[in-house]
């Protein structure tokens, strides 16, 4: 009965379902050993399984060391059976129901070496204006982990050289971190060599044309600096900014401090950076 059953899906599948072929191949697949699973673990059938049993076998392909996206088809593949054995009313329920597919695991991000990040800030001239204003671009994102939308939203009031803060505005709510020495130095420098007859609202950092600087603009600014090393890595803000994470951890910095500073709202996105380290 379970075989003929089975074919009558196979047929349905290949041929009213609006599926591509690998896709199609990948569900006769599934089935097909899914059922050889049944014939090896227990004395059921197709028709007389129930949410346990799917569970049981989702964490045998777990075990057998299959990816998460093989195990989510395989309970794709599932759910497309037994939705048409359900509605074809083969079976009183569907045992996949409210069954959730595992999560993707999320890949640690890439980071910079602290000697990478000192040949990235050694390439920028900052006996010109715009080599400068990458240098302090550069030590903002590495030193507070700031996004590139913070920085391209900063303005030259943002900036307290006398009492050594900075000023990150957001919708939700101000913060107002200290800096370090060198940044400051750096700041310094950038403001009063190139910027000392500015307003305090104007933009903190401009392009050649004097107008704010845009996101599109901060990352060529990355690009062409990638370019300059040799080092095989995609060199960009978002690199920076995880390699500011994890060094800060690295120093034994605690998640909850980092979360602070960088005005993260969900502290399980940083749990991932445990794991990372630039050795």
């Amino acid at each position: 009965m379970a075989e003929l059953i089975l074919e009558k899906y196979i047929r349905y599948i290949k041929e009213e379902r609006q599926l591509s072929s690998n896709t199609v191949d990948a569900y006769i697949r599934d089935a097909l050993q899914f059922e050889e699973y049944l014939k090896s673990t227990s004395k059921s059938n197709l028709l007389e399984i129930n949410k346990t049993i799917i569970i049981k076998y989702l964490s045998y392909l777990q075990r057998e060391g299959k990816a998460v996206s093989t195990i989510s088809r395989n309970l794709a593949s599932l759910r497309c059976l037994y939705q048409y054995l359900l509605n074809n009313n083969f079976i009183p329920e569907d045992p996949t129901f409210n069954l959730k597919s595992p999560k993707p695991e999320r890949k640690t991000p890439d980071v910079l070496k602290k000697e990478e990040v000192e040949l990235l800030i050694d390439q920028t001239n900052i006996n010109v204006e715009k080599g400068a204003r990458d240098r302090a671009i550069i030590y903002l994102i590495y030193s507070i982990g700031l996004r590139v939308s913070e920085i391209i939203d900063l303005d030259i009031g943002d900036i307290n050289l006398q009492a050594g803060l900075i000023k990150i505005r957001q919708e939700e709510a101000e913060r107002v971190l200290p800096l370090a020495k060198k940044v400051l130095d750096t700041l310094e420098d950038y403001l009063t060599r190139y910027r000392a007859n500015e307003d305090s609202d104007s933009p903190l950092f401009v392009n050649l044309y004097g107008e704010r600087l845009t996101r599109q603009g901060v990352w060529k600014i990355f690009k062409q600096y990638s370019k300059q090393i040799d080092i095989d890595k995609d060199i960009s803000p978002h690199i920076l900014r995880h390699s500011f994470i994890v060094h800060m951890l690295d120093k034994g910095v605690s998640l909850i401090k980092i979360q602070k500073i960088l005005g993260h709202s969900d502290l399980s996105t940083l749990q991932l950076y445990r794991y990372v380290s630039d050795d």
